[in-house]
């Protein structure tokens, strides 16, 4: 057994069909009076409803989220908050981790968890920030967590099918990175492993009956775990190539993981092969990298950034970008295979 650190997010999960209506409960149970409720705008509808169940709890609705959630965005919100004399404030769905689309109910939740409804309290000291890093000045001076999670599987019934499978790869790849994490350990191996299980079950599910309540609460089970490795260990390449792709050209976030997946579990499966084992028996799969590729191309997703926006005359850029401010990963960085990396990513090339 190797030495580890675990340190605990504390939070409090309610899970369950239907758990949506303690929501009011959860609020005075913080002690708070007014809550914001923040959504995309394409949400607003939900976020209406969430506001009537909270009745005279609710302060307003700020329906502005966007993804990856710029600093002038959360200045708006707390900003709204402050005026409104909100104390608390409830996120609907999503707003960072994907392109909001026309007819979407409920999106993918700040920690990569697929429709939850984050009730957090207001603080003074708390800079609301956005999730890729920047400057120091920009870094907030301590991270902003939900006091309260509520997952509740209705809530995702009407989120469109291949939305919920892009989500599910975007959660895959917390948990992948999790077990071959710098700063991993034996509890949070656990939730990653049984994380990517949850999906590897439930994502071909969805796409069979996307109204099926057990395989939506799968999915939504799998990508709570899979939030939770995400918020507790460092993250390496497959995340820092991601969070470039999508911030510098603008690319669609859970289809820019889906994509990207596959390949950086191969740059890094001869460095990390136990957690190549355990990636590649979750859905069944011989081998991890042609494992995640399967489950995506096999059930509607993406698999090559050409498909989804990106130019191959940008590849050389995002090279570059990614070689920059160098950090763990269990196989140093070498220009020339992430090159090829972002090629075959680009192209779609199955793993070999």
């Amino acid at each position: 057994m190797k030495d580890f650190v675990y340190i605990g997010r504390p939070a409090r999960v309610i899970f369950g069909a239907g758990s949506l209506k303690q929501l009011p409960d959860e609020v005075d149970r913080l002690g708070a009076r007014k809550a914001l409720v923040l959504s995309t705008p394409e949400q607003r509808a939900s976020a209406e409803q969430v506001a009537s169940l909270l009745g005279a709890r609710a302060a307003g609705v700020f329906d502005r989220a966007v993804m990856h959630v710029p600093i002038e965005t959360a200045r708006e919100a707390r900003a709204e908050a402050a005026r409104i004399g909100a104390d608390c404030a409830v996120a609907i769905g999503g707003g960072f981790n994907r392109r909001p689309r026309q007819g979407d109910r409920a999106g993918v939740g700040a920690a990569g968890d697929r429709d939850p409804d984050h009730l957090c309290r207001f603080r003074d000291d708390v800079d609301l920030r956005h999730h890729r890093g920047g400057p120091e000045e920009d870094r907030p001076r301590r991270p902003v967590l939900p006091r309260t999670v509520i997952y509740d599987p209705e809530l995702t019934l009407g989120l469109p099918v291949g939305m919920s499978i892009t989500s599910g790869m975007n959660a895959i790849a917390h948990a992948a990175e999790g077990l071959y994490s710098a700063t991993t350990n034996p509890i949070i191996e656990l939730m990653a492993q049984e994380g990517i299980r949850a999906l590897g079950r439930a994502l071909p599910a969805v796409r069979a009956q996307p109204r099926d309540l057990e395989a939506r609460g799968d999915a939504l089970y799998g990508a709570w775990l899979c939030g939770t490795v995400l918020a507790s260990v460092d993250m390496a390449l497959h995340h820092k190539l991601c969070h470039t792709l999508g911030g510098t050209f603008n690319l669609p976030h859970a289809e820019t993981h889906t994509i990207v997946l596959p390949h950086a579990l191969a740059y890094n499966a001869a460095a990390a092969p136990q957690a190549m084992e355990r990636i590649a028996s979750a859905p069944g799969g011989k081998s991890a990298p042609q494992a995640v590729y399967d489950l995506a191309k096999e059930n509607g997703a993406p698999v090559a950034l050409r498909d989804i926006g990106m130019k191959e005359a940008d590849l050389e850029r995002a090279c570059e970008i990614a070689m920059s401010n160098q950090y763990p990963n269990p196989r140093p960085l070498e220009k020339g295979a992430i090159r090829q990396l972002l090629q075959d990513a680009f192209e779609g090339n199955r793993p070999e």
